[in-house]
């Protein structure tokens, strides 16, 4: 799939109101002098009317580290607690935690995003993954990204920001965060050298 054929996928889609939620948006060079530069957003929810949120999967947290945030929330880890990934998921509400994970765990403040993966806000699914159990793949985020009504249309469609990917697991909860964003290039056939090029000829 070409970047051309990606951006025209991508438009059609918009263009006839379908949601993009469970997809990945890739960030192209125009957002190379913004905190969203080389990012790769996974998006929990999208509609025309109500706008856009999404985090933020390739963008490491230095501090504080899993076990220190563990800590924080007065949750104990047991020595079986597995290792997930560890995100800055955006410039919104940055001090709030939000799990992304498989859909074989759910809570009562569980939203389904697909079949497939999950969006978790309660510290219930923390304190199982802490104690060894929870769903078998997990990542979480601090803080979101979001976008108004129309507003990720417009970034799309006429700023050539963002180009639409599908999500794999290994994108989503792989722990080499560094590599996510040419892997989801990879995946819709763009090499990101030729992408400066590219960009803005859709």
């Amino acid at each position: 799939m070409t970047s051309l054929h990606s951006a025209l996928c991508a438009n059609a889609m918009l263009e006839e109101g379908v949601s993009l939620a469970g997809m990945l948006l890739v960030a192209t060079p125009m957002l190379g002098e913004t905190p969203f530069s080389q990012s790769i957003i996974y998006l929990c929810a999208h509609t025309t009317e109500g706008g856009a949120m999404g985090l933020v999967v390739n963008r490491r947290l230095a501090r504080p580290d899993l076990t220190e945030l563990l800590e924080q929330l007065h949750i104990r880890p047991a020595p079986s607690m597995r290792r997930i990934g560890l995100c800055a998921g955006g410039p919104l509400d940055e001090g709030h935690g939000l799990v992304l994970h498989s859909s074989d765990w759910k809570g009562e403040e569980s939203m389904t995003v697909t079949s497939n993966v999950t969006l978790t806000a309660s510290m219930d699914v923390l304190k199982d993954i802490a104690g060894g159990q929870g769903p078998r793949d997990a990542l979480l985020a601090m803080g979101h990204a979001g976008w108004a009504a129309g507003q990720l249309e417009q970034e799309i469609l006429h700023h050539d920001a963002w180009l639409v990917a599908p999500a794999t697991r290994d994108l989503l909860f792989g722990l080499d965060q560094t590599a996510k964003w040419r892997r989801a290039l990879a995946s819709i056939r763009i090499d990101p050298a030729r992408l400066s090029s590219q960009t803005g000829h859709a």
